[in-house]
């Protein structure tokens, strides 16, 4: 590349991301679009991916959960590897990755294939999630505009997570299961070129070679705990070899890692970030929030579906006013933490989800839509307040040269806390519901034993037994459930005001010096005090 075309090049993306920032958060905002959606759409279509691809159950449980799964392994890996070579450049890949993955997962014929395709998914997702929220944290130095930017990305996500199932379940109805992997193509077709020419280049000020080793013990540890705890919440047996072992795995690994930074004079993760209480509070306090609450999304689900007869496509409405709540609350989120700062504001999403919960503890077996508008309204404004406060507190903690481990932080505890609460919430939900089901008149022991796995499960034995024994399994199976969903949410309460206490650990202002001074990243300010590159040679090796 010529000197006179580089400087053009430089003077374009100096410009063009300097003359309006807001410009790079909605190319950042549809980056985590992209991964939101693709993180639910193909929930839907496990039916049709079923009868067209006939995988085996084994097959079918990784085609679903290999994304999430690699996903949350590779996120510290491709977080700090961005610091080290480039955000932006990390990013563009990742975009690259998700296109080529998505096409070829959605010409897949037959489940390797698709499986595969998904883990390359997931390997794409974790390049782009920890490089939005790192570049954002770099082009909005200042924290009051940083907070509303992360207000919107919030939103955004929030859009995403719902707009999974129903932009999916509109595929399917027109076209057949692989079209909701091509719809990421034309928009990757797009990012790709407008992200490198609009998105500013940065990278952490580190010296010292990148701690390769770390980084495979890192997503080695963090695939062995995140694989454990996904078959912990599917019901697995705790102490089943291919449970247990990639728990036990998954610690070691994690331990000798966080080991091995401390001893490390260029560490791949700076766990003296840690010690800042605000933080470390923050991280506790995504992890908290996930565990109490995504558990019970899944548990609401069957509620909806099994006990109130609502369809899919109702289910998906009756959830709406929930992600509607969320996007409130992530757009009011930085007039919020301004005015009451992040320990009264976190502390206050915590205390008004764990009252959404309570209330919803009035729901029986009738529908009553009033009430379920009402707590799902309350439950998607305190959890978006919640998960806003803690993430920008998170962020602005943490020194800008790392950033991108920061985000692969906070990410991988979203993940952990998701999979662990699904664990946790799905294991007292069947301690309460099976004993229900132990002594129903006229239902055979092996039976009954059957219909205690699930609620689903019970209807299905009840459909075979017929009769008054068969009613009288469903109505049973029904009641033990409603049950369940109380002694659910009362104990989900109980870890949202536990949340609430650990928030009180979070400054009581919004402070909006920059924290690390002391070490200044490899970047100085460009236009719009958007940094801009150190020199023309760096420029032309990220261009």
């Amino acid at each position: 590349m010529s000197g006179t075309t580089t400087a053009a090049a430089r003077c374009r993306r100096e410009t063009g991301a300097g003359a309006n920032r807001w410009v790079v958060l909605v190319v950042l905002c549809v980056s985590l679009l992209l991964v939101a959606v693709d993180a639910t759409v193909l929930h839907v279509a496990v039916p049709a991916v079923t009868e067209d691809l006939k995988p085996g159950a084994i097959e079918l449980l990784w085609i679903v959960d290999v994304y999430p799964l690699v996903c949350a392994s590779l996120l510290i890996l491709f977080g700090t590897l961005g610091d080290r070579v480039g955000r932006r450049r990390v990013l563009l890949l990742g975009y690259a990755l998700f296109g080529v993955a998505s096409g070829i997962a959605a010409l897949a014929e037959n489940a390797q294939v698709l499986i595969g395709a998904r883990a390359l998914l997931g390997v794409g997702g974790a390049m782009i999630m920890p490089a939005t929220l790192s570049i954002l944290r770099q082009v909005f130095p200042d924290r009051r505009e940083r907070a509303l930017a992360i207000g919107i990305w919030s939103a955004v996500a929030a859009v995403g997570a719902a707009v999974g199932p129903l932009l999916g379940g509109f595929l399917l109805e027109h076209f057949w299961w692989g079209s909701v992997f091509l719809i990421n193509i034309p928009l990757m077709i797009v990012s790709l070129p407008v992200g490198r020419l609009l998105l500013p280049e940065s990278r952490g000020d580190r010296d010292g070679p990148w701690d390769v080793v770390g980084a495979l013990m890192a997503a080695a540890g963090l695939f062995g705990l995140v694989l454990g705890v996904k078959r912990l919440g599917g019901g697995e047996a705790p102490f089943s070899a291919f449970t247990l072992g990639p728990l036990l795995i998954g610690g070691a690994l994690m331990a000798g890692f966080v080991r091995r930074q401390r001893r490390r004079t260029h560490p791949l993760v700076d766990l003296r970030m840690f010690a800042r209480p605000a933080f470390s509070t923050s991280v506790g306090c995504i992890v908290l929030a996930m565990l109490a609450l995504v558990g019970l999304e899944l548990i609401a689900a069957q509620y909806l579906q099994l006990v109130l007869d609502l369809s899919p496509l109702q289910t998906g409405l009756r959830l709406l006013p929930l992600t509607f709540a969320a996007m409130a609350a992530g757009l009011a989120g930085a007039k919020l933490l301004r005015r009451f700062g992040p320990r009264a504001m976190v502390c206050f999403g915590f205390c008004l989800t764990a009252a959404a919960v309570v209330t919803l503890t009035a729901m029986g077996g009738n529908d009553n839509t009033g009430l379920l508008l009402f707590g799902f309204v309350l439950l998607g404004f305190g959890l978006e307040t919640t998960l806003f406060g803690a993430y920008e507190s998170m962020l602005s903690e943490a020194p800008q040269e790392q950033s991108g481990g920061a985000a692969a932080i906070g990410e991988t505890s979203y993940q952990l806390g998701a999979g662990i609460g699904i664990a946790l919430l799905g294991s007292v939900m069947n301690a309460a519901y099976a004993p229900g089901l132990s002594s129903v008149p006229g239902v055979p022991a092996a039976d009954s034993q059957a219909a205690g796995h699930s609620l689903g499960e019970a209807y299905e034995v009840a459909d075979r037994l017929g009769g008054t024994s068969g009613g009288a399994l469903r109505q049973a199976a029904r009641d033990s459930f409603v049950h369940g969903l109380h002694v659910t949410l009362l104990v989900s309460a109980a870890l949202l005001l536990l949340g609430a206490v650990m928030a009180l650990r979070l400054p009581r202002v919004m402070d909006c010096s920059e924290p690390g001074t002391d070490s200044a990243p490899d970047v100085k300010s460009g236009p719009a005090g958007i940094p801009a590159p150190r020199d023309v040679a760096e420029t032309r090796v990220s261009a």
